[in-house]
C-alpha cells in the first residue's frame, strides 16, 4: 500500500532545499520549483512528492512535471 503524499509548509521545504525565501518564490515564478497549494483559507503547502523530486534533479525540473492543483 502506497502512502498518501504528505502536504509540508514553507519553513520545512526551506530546510530542505536549502533556498532562500526571495529565491523559492522567485523560481515558483518562473516555473522553475513546484507552486504551493492551498490548504486551508489562509494556509499553503507543498506536496512533498513534488519536493522530493525537485530535490532529485533540479536543473532539469520543470512546471510541467508537476501535477496540477486541483488534483489533490
Amino acid at each position: 500500500m502506497s502512502r498518501p503524499d504528505r502536504i509540508i509548509r514553507l519553513r520545512t521545504v526551506l530546510d530542505r532545499t536549502g533556498l532562500s525565501r526571495s529565491t523559492l518564490y522567485r523560481k515558483i515564478a518562473e516555473g522553475a520549483f513546484p507552486a504551493q497549494i492551498k490548504i486551508s483559507i489562509n494556509g499553503a503547502g507543498w506536496r512533498e512528492s513534488d519536493v522530493n523530486r525537485w530535490i532529485a534533479d533540479p536543473v532539469s525540473w520543470h512546471s510541467g512535471a508537476s501535477r496540477k492543483n486541483n488534483d489533490y
